[in-house]
């Protein structure tokens, strides 16, 4: 009994299914901000012409009133102006990193419409549950996780940077072109080994997060039993699936209807169409049967196809409570069959004839 309760079975498709419904989904912060930080390097990097240009008609906008006396009128139109130039140059790059944090997220969940945690609940607020919380192992992981990231940061950065120190000596000699030379090249290396170290991170954190939500979301055997209990005595889901099994089932039998030798009737009921290849099958086959209005839709598609309709009442109810469509016929009625087929091919060279 114990071990039905331990939750050691991967969640199934329901449990996953309704994680997401409540808007419970695997989120890696780390990589959602790594991808959203390298998009926003590469749009700067893109934008920056048009930021320069901006910023020097700015620039040159502002030099235009020096000496000039200003009166409350001339403040209102510079600072408009130097509103609307900042704005020109920050929202198309802020524009690109929203978008970016969006798809971030979507690549790792989908995209998926959710009120459930914008409903108001009070369990949340529950200061007892809130200090549980806040001392759960959940949050000393996250705790250390952040100490270690933080320091393995602060010490990669360290170390790059106290490397560089060692060349400022020699630097400080540079001409002025060659020290921002200098300058430039130490930067690019060492916004290339954060990006390195922080795609690093945000891939362990991705697999770490993902790890835990599924091992979060692991059932026990009992709680898959009942599940499975559940769907299967839902008599909506039950209805459901008969209902597609049985449009299945008449649509694949009104397919082979034209390939069935002859149509055995009531004649007004029962309708049973039978097939009987001697290269492929050992004995005559029902491929179609029905009563009432189906039996009438069986003969209808025959005659369209100039498969013979025999009425022979005792042998169609026969067919009918003896087998079921894809079935051979069984041997106690193969010699009515066989009168049955006999008399089929002998008229059908007749009219050949």
């Amino acid at each position: 009994m114990a071990d039905d309760q331990e939750k050691t079975e991967e969640p199934s498709s329901k449990k996953i299914e309704d994680a997401r419904k409540e808007g419970n989904v695997p989120k890696s912060q780390d990589t959602s901000s790594f991808v959203t930080l390298v998009v926003a390097i590469g749009a700067f990097l893109a934008l920056f012409p048009f930021i320069k240009e901006r910023m020097f008609g700015l620039y040159r906008f502002t030099q235009s009133f020096v000496g000039v006396d200003l009166d409350k009128n001339t403040v209102h139109i510079v600072m408009i102006t130097i509103f609307q130039e900042f704005a020109l140059m920050i929202l198309p790059l802020a524009a690109i990193v929203a978008i970016s944090g969006v798809l971030a997220s979507v690549m790792q969940f989908g995209f998926i419409t959710t009120t459930k945690p914008l409903i108001p609940d009070l369990k949340k607020i529950d200061p007892i549950k809130g200090i549980k919380n806040l001392i759960s192992m959940k949050k000393l992981v996250e705790s250390i996780k952040t100490i270690v990231k933080v320091g393995l940061v602060l010490t990669v950065a360290y170390y790059y940077l106290f490397d560089f120190v060692h060349e400022l000596p020699s630097v400080i000699f540079f001409p002025i072109y060659d020290q921002l030379l200098w300058l430039r090249d130490k930067a690019l290396i060492l916004i290339a080994v954060m990006l390195m170290l922080f795609l690093g991170l945000a891939l362990f954190d991705l697999f770490f997060v993902r790890y835990n939500y599924f091992k979060d979301l692991r059932m026990s055997k009992q709680e898959i039993k009942d599940e499975y209990k559940q769907m299967e005595g839902d008599p909506q889901v039950k209805a459901r699936i008969r209902r597609v099994q049985m449009e299945m089932v008449k649509k694949r039998m009104m397919q082979d209807i034209p390939s069935a030798d002859v149509v055995i009737t009531n004649p007004t009921h029962f309708a049973v169409a039978i097939r009987y290849d001697t290269e492929k099958e050992n004995a005559p086959k029902v491929v179609a049967k029905g009563v009432d209005h189906l039996a009438l839709k069986i003969k209808e598609i025959a005659r369209e196809h100039n498969i013979q309709v025999v009425e022979n009442p005792p042998l169609a109810r026969a067919l009918y409570k003896e087998c079921e469509i894809e079935d051979m016929i069984p041997e106690t009625l193969y010699k009515a069959v066989a009168e049955v087929l006999a008399f089929v091919y002998r008229s059908s060279q007749k009219d050949r004839n």
